[in-house]
């Protein structure tokens, strides 16, 4: 593959966009798109003609820019023929988003099935004489990146939205058509062979967290000593447990959202605000936002100090369990939460490894109630039994996980930074295609360096 010859370039004057080939012209956004249409939501599923798969923001495959290929959510609308997507189908989240994930990000309807679109997605029906859609799928995350759709976001509460308009305004390199096919048909290849190596990493975290996860459940349920004398814990998804641990309840062990932010709280109090969405199934905090009371979500009531364990109550199946190692003032957490305080019988690293263990969150996924946001009550939650040995010996067990973890954590933050460099190689790669900075007319010859390379 070459680079494109200079002197067939001709300087636009825009920054993001820099240098195009003479042949390419500049216009914008709008003369692509022959109609823009919102989206609905609809009503509940009720077993009628009116049924249908609807797709939502959530279904969005940020890596791929297409929606996931798996059951989408069902939803009943009147006259759903006026909302149908057809393959090929540009779709914006146009509300929604936030400080760290903004609207905006477009995607490419690519599944061979009828369905809809929800109300903070708008559907892009492209002009085919002037776009090709994988080219724009393509550009349009090359915007995104860019951060160029900020300039057409809208915020005045603590909702998104961006102006379709305003957006549409935007210009945009414009390849001939034939050239903008022969550009997607080049990504397609390269990024499919990027992200084939991103998958392949992710599993390889998928099983150092599986290992951990193991080492977790075995230690906090069995014990330290493998000749120690067992006895039935009268559980059954627990099993046995050493007979000298002490068995009780989390309602008996443990404070449960003990305190909770008034109504009266001053409007200016500056919060630090963990959603369920700041969690992951790793139980790592991934991100804590910053509100004055007055903007924080109605949701942001749950006070929280360290050493509690944030458990998810809602969505169980996100895994969403975490211990609070930060001393933060006025940490508050969703109320999506519940907030466990261990007493004096139980250690806090401990208890959070309890409950993190696969048993308990397979207990907790098990006793949920719901389908699109299945929940545990609280009532489920405070009578969730806990066998427990003496505080030195639980320190002990903390220790012991601890120090087989270390170099599991080490392995996977390692190769976590491969899979950003892999991702940020091919936002680039895109890049340089949908700007014409590279000649992709010879995209069948393999690429001179080996994206493996850029991982390491």
């Amino acid at each position: 593959m070459s680079e494109i010859n200079s002197s067939l370039i001709k300087k636009e004057g825009l920054e993001w966009i820099g240098e195009i080939p003479r042949t390419w012209n500049i216009n914008r956004l709008k003369i692509s798109i022959s109609k823009v249409k919102n989206g609905v939501w609809g009503e509940d599923q009720k077993r009628d003609k009116n049924d249908i798969e609807c797709v939502r923001v959530a279904d969005f495959n940020r890596l791929k820019f297409v929606i996931d290929n798996k059951p989408l959510t069902v939803r009943n609308v009147i006259e759903n023929n006026k909302f149908l997507l057809e393959k090929g189908d540009l779709l914006i989240e146009k509300s929604g988003g936030g400080d760290k994930q903004p609207v905006g990000f477009v995607v490419r309807y690519n599944l061979n099935k009828p369905a809809v679109y929800a109300n903070f997605i708008a559907k892009m029906t492209l002009n085919c004489e002037l776009a090709d859609s994988e080219y724009f799928m393509y550009l349009h995350s090359t915007l995104y990146a860019h951060r160029i759709t900020l300039r057409s976001i809208k915020q005045t509460t603590g909702i998104q939205n961006l102006d379709i308009n305003s957006y549409m305004n935007e210009y945009v390199p414009y390849p001939p058509l034939q050239i903008q096919r022969e550009i997607s048909k080049y990504l397609n290849q390269k990024t499919s062979e990027i992200d084939t190596l991103i998958a392949d990493k992710e599993r390889l975290i998928e099983l150092l967290e599986e290992k951990r996860q193991a080492v977790i459940t075995e230690t906090v349920t069995k014990g330290l000593d493998p000749n120690v004398k067992m006895k039935d814990s009268g559980v059954e998804w627990i099993g046995e447990v050493p007979e000298h641990w002490e068995d009780s309840k989390i309602k008996h062990t443990c404070l449960i959202n003990d305190k909770v932010l008034s109504e009266s709280t001053p409007k200016d109090l500056d919060l630090h605000y963990i959603d369920i969405g700041s969690v992951n199934s790793s139980g790592e905090i991934i991100g804590i936002e910053k509100y004055k009371f007055s903007s924080a979500p109605s949701r942001a009531r749950r006070v929280v100090k360290k050493g509690d364990t944030l458990i998810s109550t809602v969505r169980t199946y996100l895994r969403a369990i975490t211990w609070i190692d930060q001393d933060l003032t006025n940490l508050i957490a969703s109320t999506g939460f519940a907030v466990i305080t261990p007493q004096k019988m139980v250690e806090d690293r401990f208890l959070s490894y309890l409950l993190r263990s696969n048993l308990y969150v397979e207990n907790i996924v098990s006793k949920s109630v719901g389908v699109s946001y299945p929940a545990i009550s609280f009532k489920e939650l405070e009578n969730m039994p806990i066998f427990f040995p003496s505080i030195k010996e639980q320190k002990d067990i903390v220790k012991k996980i601890d120090d087989q973890s270390e170099h599991l954590i080490s392995s996977k933050k390692e190769i976590l930074l491969q899979i950003s460099k892999l991702k940020e190689y091919r936002q680039s790669l895109i890049y340089e295609a949908v700007t014409g900075k590279i000649d992709v007319s010879d995209y069948d010859v393999p690429v001179e360096s080996d994206p493996e390379e850029v991982s390491q």
